[in-house]
């Protein structure tokens, strides 16, 4: 069997990876377009191994997302890729905010997660300069370099036989019962054609003649650094309680593990599936978005927190200031900005997010189509799952 994975991301390769070792006498290829895997979402998230706070009771991201914070810990303290279990704190910054954080703890109850209401006193015991009503305290969450996942993934692949093919970008896809796939590197063949493409999912599914149900809308999401002298604020990760009626969970203080301290990341529209910058502008791009009914009725149901987005992206001082209502002492001066995401969010024609994995399968195909965060976390669960679908060997 010959299977041929479209996407050399940290699913993309967490698929190669389970293949390998489900099916070793199958032939298996990850192709992409870039020059290195983890190139794009993988290589600019924060990098937080998330426990699963956040998501409905009974969704594959709540379930997916648990069995993945054990199953990520895991791979990396056996392959020896650095990682730690640091916890976070989810703070309610005023007493409105504390109904929304009980809902919260009892939404990690109802996933199985270990999760405890602490006061203010408990809460200053694990960061000493936060400044809160109240707050959870998630032990599970961790910190993990992914683009270093992805590259000890790929390693173990070859390893096994599976071929990575770089610099092979997908320029048409002829289905049947033989899947031709056509790249500028030279065709390939395959009997099952898995789409792990990430930005670039959706179109890739209409390639291989499939009308997707939701379209990726790009949102980049901007960080800071806190300068090495001012680290000391934070010890592990501080996040505060969303807001049901918004899409993104707001800004956040993470420690990655190379020691540093990201403040971030906001989310406004980016004008360019990978637009990492605000100066790029990809023309195809932002014609197909502007074009897109379900993106207008997004904005007119989020314009509020989207002109609060687009401000706090354009001001330093906004953006500090977020920070501070978790670190009263965290100034603009503390900040500096550091790089920035883009994250492939699917969002429906009537307008709504897609709020949870989508897998659409058809014969000898499998498309990973909306894969946000947790999915870096999940990423080898996702794996079983999609390989679970397709045609064994």
């Amino acid at each position: 069997m010959r299977y041929v994975i479209v996407g050399a991301g940290i699913i993309g390769m967490a698929t190669a990876h389970e293949l390998t070792q489900r099916y070793p006498d199958a032939t298996v290829t990850v192709l992409d377009k870039e020059d290195r895997v983890a190139a794009h979402q993988t290589g600019h998230n924060s990098g937080v191994i998330h426990a699963g706070v956040y998501y409905r009771p009974g969704s594959l991201r709540a379930k997916l997302c648990v069995a993945g914070n054990r199953s990520m810990v895991d791979f990396c303290t056996e392959h020896d890729v650095p990682v730690e279990v640091t916890g976070k704190l989810i703070v309610a910054t005023d007493d409105s905010e504390l109904p929304r954080l009980n809902a919260l703890h009892e939404r990690a109850v109802a996933n199985g997660i270990p999760a405890r209401l602490l006061t203010t006193a408990e809460a200053r015991e694990h960061e000493p300069h936060v400044d809160c009503s109240a707050a959870v305290h998630v032990p599970s969450t961790g910190i993990v370099d992914f683009a270093a996942v992805c590259r000890t993934l790929a390693t173990l692949v070859e390893e096994r036989g599976g071929a990575l093919r770089l610099g092979a970008r997908v320029t048409g896809i002829r289905p049947g019962a033989l899947t031709t796939i056509h790249t500028t590197a030279g065709d390939v063949t395959a009997d099952v054609l898995v789409n792990c493409a990430g930005l670039h999912a959706d179109r890739l599914a209409r390639l291989a003649g499939v009308d997707p149900p939701a379209r990726v809308v790009p949102f980049r999401g901007e960080y800071y650094d806190l300068r090495p002298e001012r680290r000391h604020l934070v010890r592990g990760l501080i996040y505060p309680v969303p807001d049901p009626r918004l899409p993104f969970l707001g800004v956040h203080l993470t420690r990655g593990i190379d020691g540093s301290v990201h403040a971030g990341p906001n989310a406004v529209l980016a004008l360019a599936r990978e637009g990492y910058r605000r100066s790029r502008v990809n023309l195809r791009d932002l014609a197909a978005a502007a074009a897109y009914p379900g993106l207008w009725r997004l904005a007119r149901r989020h314009f509020r927190y989207g002109v609060a987005e687009f401000r706090r992206s354009m001001s330093t001082r906004r953006f500090a200031a977020d920070a501070a209502r978790l670190v009263p002492e965290l100034t603009a001066g503390d900040l500096r900005r550091a790089g920035s995401g883009v994250r492939a969010q699917n969002v429906t024609p009537s307008g709504d997010i897609v709020d949870d994995f989508l897998i659409v399968t058809r014969p000898g195909q499998v498309h990973v189509l909306n894969a946000p965060s947790p999915a870096a976390t999940c990423a080898l669960e996702i794996a079983k799952q999609v390989v679970s679908t397709l045609p064994a060997q």
